[in-house]
This record gives C-alpha cells, structure tokens and sequence, in this order.
C-alpha cells in the first residue's frame, strides 16, 4: 500500500470518529447523558479530525454557541488541509 493511500486512510478514519463524537455528544445532551467532554472533542480535531468535528457541528448544531469551536474548527480545518497537501506534495518529489 502507498503511503498516500495511508495517509488519506487514517485521515479518513480519524475524521469520522470525530464527526461520530459531535453526534454522540448531541445525543447525550438531549437526553441529559452522561457526556463527551470537550477535551476529548478537541484531541480528535488536533489528531487531523478537525474537517469531521466541523462537519458534525454543522450536521447537528452542536457546539455552535462555543466561539471556540464556531471559530477554532474551520480555521483548524484549513490548517490541517493545507499541511495535508504539503505533505502530499512533499511524498511525490
């Protein structure tokens, strides 16, 4: 396997775990759960979740009202993309 298609693997993998976080914390805030905490929300979306965690706040309103997140995950999201493809860039030299 390539390291490419690794990569875009893990990538994958780490994004929907994230995104599955957003949903099971709103799930647990609905039926006063016990819940997710926002750290272990925020060590997915620095493990190169941050594109999953955005897109299950958006897909379930959750966390919106947090600047932090409002703000943090898509500025995150971009970081993270644009060191995706340097890194991409840099494997096929």
């Amino acid at each position: 396997m390539s390291v490419e298609l690794y990569i875009a693997g893990l990538w994958l993998v780490i994004n929907m775990i994230a995104f599955a976080l957003m949903g099971s914390d709103k799930r647990r805030a609905v039926r006063n759960k016990r819940r997710i905490s926002e750290r272990r929300l925020w060590l997915f979306a620095w493990l190169f979740g941050a594109v999953g965690a955005w897109a299950g706040m958006v897909q379930w309103r959750h966390k919106t009202k947090h600047a932090s997140f409002r703000i943090g995950l898509p500025l995150l999201s971009v970081i993270q993309c644009g060191l995706l493809i340097v890194l991409y860039w840099s494997l096929l030299r």
